[in-house]
């Protein structure tokens, strides 16, 4: 089933549960971009990276935007009507009960979560105990790598596989340039996708700067908008 026809339907199962249900917030728009809240860890970073997507994605789709971000908490039921969710941040990650059931519920329906470790570094807290919990909700060989060729890399744009950040290539983090992503799949499709690359504070910057960009760095997040709302 298309996955924004199953998160319409989930949608309208929930709407006796939540007293304002998101969707009935954005009934005139295809997208909108949702941060999700966890009770654990720094949830609340890379403040201006949503605001430069959102422009990319009205510059060169014809999605109907919300010109907002949203922020829902992660134990929320509202979140799962979301059609695109963002987790980031750089400390641990420990889900409560609320917030593990939503996440898997929210996953096995047809939703879609683009996970960014700010630490860019695969032996770093948020990494480690993300892919704890991962492994908890999902099993232990849940998180794989993707394939260069995967349909998200083409998404939109065509990337020969995950463009490469300047805080990999400077050398923070693990000192790695990581040249892959890693998913989690349900039923054929990617539910989770997880990055070390810190995309988040690499589309962190004022809008006025992007003019001095040789490339405009947020077109790898339309591809990620458009899989999200397509696969």
């Amino acid at each position: 089933m298309h996955r924004r026809r199953f998160l319409g339907l989930l949608g309208a199962s929930l709407a006796l549960a939540a007293a304002r249900p998101a969707r009935a917030a954005t009934a005139d728009y295809d997208f909108w971009f949702t941060r999700l809240m966890y009770d654990s860890g720094d949830w609340d970073v890379d403040q201006r990276m949503p605001a430069n997507v959102i422009t990319s994605l009205i510059e060169y789709t014809k999605l109907r935007v919300d010109p907002k971000e949203h922020v829902l908490a992660l134990a929320d039921p509202r979140m799962l009507q979301a059609p695109f969710c963002y987790l980031s941040g750089h400390k641990l990650v420990e889900f409560n009960p609320d917030e593990r059931r939503n996440f898997e519920r929210y996953v096995r329906s047809g939703g879609f979560v683009f996970v960014d470790d700010c630490n860019h570094d695969i032996d770093g807290l948020f990494a480690k105990s993300f892919e704890a919990e991962m492994a908890a909700i999902f099993g232990p060989r849940a998180l794989q790598k993707l394939p260069p060729r995967h349909p998200i890399y083409s998404s939109f744009f065509r990337f020969d596989g995950p463009p490469a950040t300047g805080f990999e290539l400077n050398g923070w983090g693990d000192d790695l340039v990581h040249d892959y992503l890693k998913g989690i799949t349900v039923d054929g499709r990617l539910g989770v996708l997880y990055s070390n690359k810190d995309y988040g504070c690499e589309w962190d910057y004022d809008w006025r700067n992007k003019r001095w960009l040789a490339e405009d760095n947020t077109k790898f997040a339309v591809n990620i908008v458009m899989y999200a709302l397509t696969a």
